[in-house]
């Protein structure tokens, strides 16, 4: 594991960078229980994914920094700044969540105030619209850098080669983050691509690829902030390929025991980033079972909060449903919608 001195990081980042995580994962499990009693519609888990991703934001400056997050990044917009009362209200389409005001499915990611720029549905088109913010953030003559994520089955669509190829052409400021859990729903990615690595590929787009240990945060944030610095120097893109574990399904409407076994899911199980770093802290005097106990108990009232918050909040009104798409909005249900 990447010793977290050489890498900038204090013992409270460490702790900081446990609590992130853990609280992406009892919000991801929350989740599941909610959609199992059908209170909500649809979960994509992060599970397993959690450490590359707060390793990555933790490298970010909230707020200046553009992120394009892809819809398993829980851990990315909880680590910038978004709550997980937010979060909650985002997942059960509320009007208040600060994504869509409830029109969009859970995992589109949005926050203005935040720079957390929402996905399309289209899966990797994401990529291509972090090289156009990279691009024009140049042009204003901003330092800000862009993170965009996506799966490496997204890394085998045009449009991800696309942005790398203008982001190597231009320079970019734009750090692109392949989260390569081995699964593109269900095929596997040695039927996706004949490289071993999606990393691999940036050399092709004249910028480094990086392959990093995606269960330790502290090797991914010494990767991204690498990344970081080269962005704002002017010295262009950086492809961070994380090697993660999927430890659920694709999604709540996925069986994947219908293509993965469950000896391979058990295996996957022991690299778990929330066990394998809370074991390492343990080992550095870092974390005692006492203060692992109390994180629990303050991840648990928060998480116990923001149910609560976003169960008790509005749903949209109907007659908001064309709000923000038309200049002179139709009517609905025989009333005159708000224009935009």
């Amino acid at each position: 594991m990447a010793d977290w001195k050489e890498a900038g990081l204090t013992a409270e980042d460490l702790v900081g960078m446990y609590r992130a995580m853990l609280l992406a994962r009892r919000l991801d499990e929350r989740q599941w229980v909610l959609n199992r009693m059908g209170r909500a519609p649809f979960v994509i888990s992060c599970q397993g994914h959690e450490a590359a991703q707060v390793g990555c934001a933790w490298a970010l400056t909230p707020g200046k920094d553009f992120v394009l997050p892809y819809y398993r990044d829980l851990g990315v917009v909880l680590t910038v700044g978004m709550t997980p009362r937010e979060v909650m209200l985002d997942f059960l389409a509320r009007a208040e969540g600060p994504s869509s005001g409830g029109r969009q499915m859970p995992g589109h990611y949005s926050h203005p105030r935040l720079r957390i720029v929402s996905q399309s549905s289209t899966v990797a088109v994401q990529a291509l619209h972090a090289a156009g913010i990279a691009y024009a953030a140049r042009m204003r003559g901003e330092d800000s850098v862009c993170y965009v994520s996506f799966g490496e089955g997204a890394a085998q669509q045009g449009d991800v080669h696309e942005a790398f190829n203008w982001a190597g052409i231009y320079r970019l400021p734009v750090i692109f983050v392949c989260e390569n859990n081995k699964y593109a729903i269900s095929v596997s990615h040695t039927k996706q691509m004949a490289v071993e690595n999606v990393a691999d590929r940036a050399a092709g787009y004249g910028f480094p690829g990086v392959v990093v240990d995606g269960s330790d945060p502290v090797a991914v944030y010494r990767a991204m902030k690498e990344a970081v610095e080269r962005a704002r120097k002017g010295e262009g893109a950086t492809l961070i390929e994380a090697k993660v574990e999927r430890l659920v399904p694709h999604s709540s409407d996925d069986d994947d025991r219908t293509y993965r076994s469950r000896e391979e899911v058990e295996e996957a199980k022991k690299r778990d980033p929330l066990l394998t770093f809370a074991e390492r802290l343990k080992k550095e005097g870092l974390l005692d079972d006492a203060r692992r106990e109390e994180l629990e108990a303050e991840v648990k009232r928060a998480v116990d909060d923001a149910t609560e918050y976003a169960e008790k909040a509005a749903d949209p009104r109907p007659q908001d449903l064309y709000t923000r798409l038309y200049a002179t909005a139709p009517a609905v249900g025989g009333e005159a919608a708000p224009g935009a």
